[in-house]
């Protein structure tokens, strides 16, 4: 026996004229309003760059620019020193991609495909760690770091103080993990009957199917340590090697408003970019659990 859907709107009421118009009406009116709730942020931010100090401070603000300067974003480029920051969150967040990547897609599929001995006990433990604040973690993290266990080394003021705490990342591999699950096994069985090892299927067959999922991971991975302030700010004394974060709030002291405003716009760049270019795998990957494959 079937049941029909329920909607807000009869399917006969839409299907005439004057339902279609109102319909019409309302969906345009609804997008048009949530796609400028978002996006006139970003325009402000952008436009604020291009006044100067005295436009930006007016009450009340004008809409427009009165005259369209681009010498807030040179400034920026210049003076915050803007080449070398980013250059430094493009070394700390490419390495945390990495290394989160290969270690959490390792358990992942560990967890979920080759059933280790107390396997269930292993990922509530990882689990649990979600229930602990991460700003209980700071303390302890910083004096691992700072003094590693066995070897004695400081790493504190290098790249590894950043990738090797992005590792244990608990959300992330409970992600993979169950993905992992859905994947249908006659598929796997099929590649064990040919022949192939669990690490020969892990890199021909298990990996190709979860581009989705991997590329939602490496959007959450890259965006962490992009905009991670307390965690740098602490890792990195040395005002050269630190990340875009951190470096806009040490060096806006004696900054203009407008620059500073700039700078924010430069540093937000790569994000906005990265997902308008992987927007479609990232959908994908989002509701790549949503039903069993």
């Amino acid at each position: 026996m079937s049941t029909a859907t329920r909607t807000l709107i009869s399917p006969a009421t839409l299907a005439r004229p004057r339902g279609k118009a109102v319909y019409w009406t309302v969906f345009t009116a609804v997008v048009v309003l949530f796609a400028f709730a978002f996006l006139f942020p970003v325009y402000w931010m952008v436009t604020g760059a291009m006044k100067s100090p005295d436009e930006a401070a007016r009450t009340p603000p004008a809409l427009l620019p009165p005259h369209w300067r681009l010498s807030g974003y040179t400034d920026a480029w210049d003076l915050m020193e803007l080449p070398r920051h980013l250059g430094n969150t493009v070394v700390q967040a490419a390495g945390a991609w990495a290394f989160q990547l290969v270690f959490c897609t390792a358990a992942a599929y560990s967890l979920s495909r080759l059933r280790p001995a107390f396997g269930k006990v292993i990922l509530g433990g990882i689990l649990a760690t979600l229930m602990v604040p991460a700003q209980a973690l700071v303390v302890p993290k910083y004096l691992t770091v700072a003094d590693l266990p066995l070897i004695h080394t400081s790493l504190l003021n290098d790249p590894l103080a950043i990738w090797l705490p992005a590792v244990a990342n608990a959300f992330n591999l409970y992600l993979l993990k169950r993905f992992f699950d859905q994947l249908p096994r006659d598929v796997l069985e099929a590649a064990e009957i040919d022949g192939a090892g669990r690490l020969r299927i892990l890199w021909s067959v298990v990996l190709p199917m979860s581009r989705p999922v991997l590329g939602v991971v490496s959007i959450f991975a890259l965006v962490a340590v992009w905009q991670d302030f307390l965690w740098p700010l602490m890792v990195f004394s040395d005002t050269g090697k630190q990340p875009i974060s951190v470096a806009l709030v040490q060096l806006s002291q004696n900054i203009q408003l407008t620059v500073l405003i700039a700078a924010m716009v430069i540093a937000s760049i790569p994000m906005v970019a990265l997902f308008l270019v992987f927007q479609r795998h990232i959908i994908a990957g989002i509701g790549a659990g949503s039903t069993k494959g």
